[in-house]
């Protein structure tokens, strides 16, 4: 038994040092980026999953956690083998130049997002989304930031929400197949289905009856 943990201390030891390596750090920073990418991933897409599922998808229990299941791995597998892809150019461009320049960081996540998120599936289209509505930001403030636009006098901010509502809602009443299915999904559960009751019970303690009265 001894024996036995002073061979996982020493092996432990051995993986410390390893890790403290210099000469090392670049590869070592792709693996723990490709880690870091799973569990980010997971941690994201399990509780948007589980919500989404329970509330807009119809099926058994079994069913709903094995497409929680699925989309949780897919989301987290995409965005490991992403980061360990851009971390990898990332370092391979690098060391090839002798030096990191901005150039580097655009062309290994062109490569990464076409390899990893080029599939247009419910998954990466989300993904793509997300980062899309804030890039937008970013690119506005670095606008102003570098002059090329000038400082807004108010705020933005409530003009933009007001476009963006006027805008989601005109295409959801009327070009809704423009609209992501999960979008779909939520904007009918708020505007559509709360047109419709029978009594009591899906007006206020369900939104639909499950009956057939």
């Amino acid at each position: 038994m001894a024996g036995g943990e002073d061979s996982f201390r020493a092996l432990l030891r051995a993986a410390n040092a390893l890790l403290q390596q210099r000469r090392y750090h670049a590869a070592l920073a792709v693996i723990k980026g490709f880690r870091n990418g799973a569990v980010y991933g997971a941690k994201i897409r399990a509780p948007h999953a589980l919500v989404m599922t329970f509330l807009f998808k119809s099926g058994s229990f079994r069913e709903k956690l094995k497409s929680i299941a699925q989309a949780t791995y897919a989301h987290s597998r995409n965005l490991a083998y992403f980061v360990f892809t851009y971390k990898g150019l990332l370092a391979a461009q690098s060391r090839l130049q002798g030096k990191k320049i901005p150039f580097h960081s655009f062309l290994a996540a062109c490569i990464g997002g076409w390899l990893v998120f080029g599939d247009n599936n419910p998954i990466n289209s989300q993904i793509i989304m997300y980062l899309l509505s804030r890039i937008l930001f970013g690119l506005s403030r670095l606008a102003v930031q570098k002059g090329y636009i000038p400082q807004p006098r108010q705020d933005p901010f409530p003009l933009l929400a007001a476009l963006v509502w006027g805008t989601v809602l005109w295409l959801f009443e009327y070009h809704r197949d423009t609209l992501q299915p999960s979008l779909q999904s939520s904007m009918t559960y708020l505007y559509e289905d709360s047109e419709v009751w029978h009594d009591v019970s899906d007006f206020l303690i369900y939104n639909k009856r499950t009956d057939s009265k």
